[in-house]
């Protein structure tokens, strides 16, 4: 079985594989041995703490296979982002130049630097191997954060965002890059793109435009990703869609991918999600489960058809190597959510 569950520092030398295989724009996962030691220690951290507010926490799981021990991919939660680093968009806006004599009426639209996600919490570091991207995996990866969000809510926000990776060229460098690069940083992408990885953001603060730009003053090839997914990214934006995610205009600064946010007791998975006693039986389900104990430090999830919610009951079946992988037993509390596509 596949089995999600808190990262521990016995993960290093995993999260270091998935951070090389992930590759460039990948910034929540450099390259860098104490930045990711630095991630872990943080996540540790935040499993344990007692929290009554979100605040400078961070989750992050990997996902098990546990027929070979083996880490397959990672998934991760901000509780609370920008309140130790700042976190910075572009936010498109409409402007409207009027000559009432000339009978001119123009509207055009504006990127202008912000900070308006502060405080906000992020879903993020989603990597799944792509000898795993099959039955289910991927969206389980995805969707088994709303079920650790739902059981905890007081450690998260009520706004939730998801920053979407953007539009890249044949080289894999993002258009909108160029210009930027050409008249405010002066440094190549994969610089940038790690120092942001370690947590060095200070030069955006120092060296970015201060004022709204004019789109229209962009190259067009700037202009024609603003707000445009990678290619790779697009069934991942199609999931958060669904779940009821949505694009206010906010986009990355560097690759002009859209950032998308949800309120976190309206998404779907986490409304739809039901917290029941569990019953072990031997039991084959038809639907697809995506099922967790209520645990934080011992957190665990898997999916699979080996449970059943039993309505008449109100329990949840579950098989004795699904429960037993969730660590749980007669009578313990779960929740699930149905993951089959709807």
């Amino acid at each position: 079985m596949l089995v999600i569950r808190p990262i521990t520092a016995a993960d290093f030398a995993a999260l270091k594989h998935i951070a090389v295989e992930s590759g460039a724009g990948f910034t929540s996962l450099p390259v860098n041995d104490d930045r990711l030691k630095q991630k872990i220690t943080h996540a540790e951290h935040s499993f344990a703490a007692d929290v009554t507010a979100p605040g400078d926490q961070g989750y992050l799981f990997v996902l098990e296979d546990t027929a070979s021990g083996e880490i397959v991919g990672t998934t991760g939660i901000e509780a609370a982002v920008g309140t130790s680093t700042p976190l910075y968009h572009f936010q498109q806006n409409t402007v409207i130049h009027h000559s009432a004599e000339l009978n001119v009426f123009n509207q055009l639209k504006t990127l202008t630097l912000c900070n308006d996600y502060t405080g906000a919490s992020e879903i993020c570091t989603l990597f799944l191997r792509e000898s795993y991207r099959r039955n289910h995996a991927g969206r389980f990866l995805s969707k088994v954060r709303f079920l650790f969000m739902a059981e905890h809510p007081q450690r998260f926000s009520d706004r939730v965002i998801a920053e979407m990776r953007g539009a890249a060229d044949s080289n894999g460098q993002p258009p909108f890059w160029h210009w930027l690069q050409q008249l405010f940083l002066t440094i190549g992408f994969p610089t940038a793109d790690h120092l942001i990885g370690i947590g060095k953001k200070a030069f955006i603060a120092e060296l970015m435009p201060r004022h709204p730009i004019y789109v229209g003053l962009l190259p067009q090839g700037a202009q024609d990703v603003i707000g445009q997914v990678h290619q790779n990214t697009k069934p991942a934006l199609k999931m958060l869609e669904s779940e009821g995610f949505i694009h206010r205009g906010y986009i990355d600064l560097f690759d002009a991918g859209p950032t998308v946010e949800a309120r976190l007791s309206q998404i779907k998975s986490v409304a739809a999600s039901k917290k029941v006693p569990v019953k072990i039986a031997d039991v084959q389900g038809e639907q697809t489960l995506a099922v967790a104990n209520t645990a934080l430090q011992q957190f665990r999830a898997s999916f699979g058809k080996a449970a059943k919610f039993d309505a008449d009951q109100g329990v949840l079946l579950l098989s004795a190597e699904f429960a037993d992988t969730l660590q749980l037993h007669d009578g313990d509390l779960a929740r699930f959510i149905i993951l089959d596509k709807a």
